[in-house]
């Protein structure tokens, strides 16, 4: 491509995220299918915008993650429905059960460490870029690191999508 290469009309880097997220959809759908159990060692790291439009979710977790959380979908999970737009799904934090309700247009990460597979979104606005944080910790067994999410190539099937805009 060329210094010379004019805006699209066409909402590419949009249409692409929509699609992508369509598979964290199809993905939870499956799992919901099954009763909730997942197969093999798979498990799942959501992370999400805590502020976006459609997120509920306790009080005392939105103080304490203002911008963005990362939940573990792994042994302990109940009551996962999913639908057109998001999903909803019971965790457990310190011992506390919550339910939380997630927009998949709220999603910035999805992955499954099990078998290296990772997809990431880019925020929509620019001052809705991820910013530091700690993962949920939600009640779940011992599994040790969480998920590295990076544009590495280091031979994982990790997919970021980022599309920039000529300004």
């Amino acid at each position: 491509m060329s210094d010379d290469t004019p805006d699209s009309l066409i909402p590419y880097d949009e249409i692409v995220q929509e699609a992508l997220r369509a598979v964290v959809g199809r993905v939870l759908g499956e799992i919901e299918g099954t009763g909730g159990d997942l197969p093999g060692n798979h498990h799942f790291y959501i992370t999400f915008k805590t502020h976006a439009p459609g997120v509920t979710i306790p009080a005392h977790l939105r103080e304490r993650f203002p911008d963005e959380m990362t939940i573990v979908l792994q042994n302990k999970f109940w009551d996962l429905k999913v639908r057109e737009d998001g999903f909803s799904v019971g965790l457990s934090f310190n011992q506390v059960p919550s339910k939380l309700e997630i927009p998949f247009a709220a999603i910035t990460a999805f992955v499954d460490p099990a078998v290296d597979f990772g997809l990431q979104f880019q925020a929509s606005v620019a001052d809705m870029a991820p910013e530091a944080h700690d993962d949920a910790e939600n009640d779940a067994p011992e599994h040790g690191e969480g998920p590295v999410v990076s544009e590495d190539e280091d031979g994982s099937n990790v997919v970021t999508v980022d599309f920039g805009r000529k300004k």
